[in-house]
């Protein structure tokens, strides 16, 4: 039976030619189109979220304000300032606490080698900077260590692009680099990242001391700001409410009063990318569908002028024997083969196309963030299941009216 259906098929194919292939490509576009769309929104996403991880990974940075709201005795306006003590009183007070770092920060620094000078914005910190920044060391070198911390050490580590700047083609590791006329020795050269959100510039050309060292030579007495990162990443709510309220009894603030102390949550902004990267997945999966349900109507075209050059055939089989449901299950399947056809045809054509992109390697510009499409699982049974559901819709409404064909009426047909 099966294989009287398929080479009836074939045969009906054959017959209309050039409808069958306007069909079979309309499938095969508008598979393209969802499995390509799918691909580039799920790379364009995961890009976003990479960007917006490079500049801070889970992290909750503490800045200190001025008061907006009179508090016990205290008049608004009054400013508010942190010290690194405040970065140890939050790490006892506050539980579920992974991460945490005091923040010094220094613009128009000077650093100055044999090759060239520069100026950047410089940073001093303490090791958890690294994981909470994702400044990660390229190989050979490292990130300052507690030890350059407690002796307060003249280490620095650099950025990929201000040590290219400084050093050209040579290794920085265990060179010397004045800053602000202050020998230091490079010990780290920070891996190349994304990053699309930043402060006083990107990781790239920043310069990283220990923050004791950073004390030492400057001299400041109150810290730029302080970072905190959660062990667990849905307790935010409950670390920053405990942060508000450690910091404004013991600066007399109210813990209401959000001026007095701004916070920039990266584990909010992480929740929002992933909410408006959702979104647009499901934005262009609609454009996608709409053009596929579009080809759909060219299956059921192809399917209604199939039966109806078949109305004589399909009333002899019907005057032999043949029950309704085999009738039924002709058709459907010839439906739901071309829809397989050309969504095959059309997957094909999306994974080459991805793979040509991926094989372009594109890091620069636009291509930093078209350039990673990602063809998952679930867009393939997304793209599958609409073309199970377009064929089944194409086919079998024609199918019905084949089935309800009266034989004697058939056999009169012209």
């Amino acid at each position: 039976m099966w294989l009287t259906i398929i080479r009836e098929f074939f045969t009906d194919l054959y017959k209309q030619k050039l409808r069958s292939s306007l069909t079979l490509i309309a499938i095969a576009w508008g598979t393209l189109s969802v499995v390509l769309l799918l691909a580039f929104g799920r790379g364009l996403g995961t890009a976003l979220m990479e960007g917006m991880l490079g500049a801070g990974n889970q992290v909750i940075m503490v800045y200190g304000g001025q008061t907006s709201m009179a508090h016990e005795g205290h008049p608004e306006g009054r400013r508010i300032s942190f010290v690194e003590e405040d970065v140890w009183l939050i790490e006892r007070a506050v539980p579920a606490i992974s991460h945490v770092s005091p923040q010094y920060g220094r613009g128009g620094t000077r650093l100055q080698t044999e090759l060239a000078t520069t100026t950047t914005y410089m940073e001093g910190v303490n090791p958890d900077f690294e994981i909470m920044r994702t400044m990660y060391p390229a190989a050979g070198g490292r990130f300052i260590n507690e030890k350059d911390v407690d002796e307060a050490r003249r280490v620095l580590f650099l950025g990929d692009e201000i040590a290219q700047r400084l050093f050209g083609e040579e290794n920085p590791i265990g060179q010397e680099v004045k800053l602000d006329n202050v020998p230091f020795t490079v010990v780290g050269v920070m891996q190349s990242k994304m990053q699309t959100s930043m402060n006083f510039g990107p990781d790239a050309m920043r310069a990283i001391i220990p923050y004791t060292t950073f004390r030492n030579i400057y001299g400041h007495r109150y810290v730029g700001s302080m970072l905190i990162r959660p062990t667990d990443p849905s307790m935010q709510e409950e670390i920053v409410a405990g942060i508000r309220s450690v910091m404004s009894s013991k600066y007399k603030f109210h813990r209401d009063d959000e001026q007095a102390m701004p916070m920039w949550d990266f584990i909010e902004m992480e929740e929002m990318n992933q909410t408006v990267a959702t979104g647009m997945e499901i934005f262009l999966f609609t454009i996608g569908f709409f053009t596929l349900m579009i080809a759909g109507v060219g299956v059921a075209n192809i399917m209604f002028v199939i039966v109806k050059e078949r109305t004589r055939e399909i009333g002899i089989k019907l005057a032999v024997g043949a029950r309704k449901i085999h009738i039924i299950v002709q058709f459907v399947f010839e439906s739901l083969f071309i829809s397989f056809m050309g969504g095959f045809l059309g997957l094909a054509i999306a994974v080459s196309i991805v793979q040509g992109v991926l094989a372009l390697n594109m890091t620069e510009g636009p291509g930093e963030f078209l350039g990673k499409p990602e063809i998952s699982a679930l867009a393939v049974l997304v793209t599958v299941s609409v073309l199970v559901l377009i064929g089944l819709i194409a086919g079998i409404f024609p199918a019905m009216k084949a089935a309800k064909v009266d034989p004697v009426e058939s056999l009169r047909y012209e």
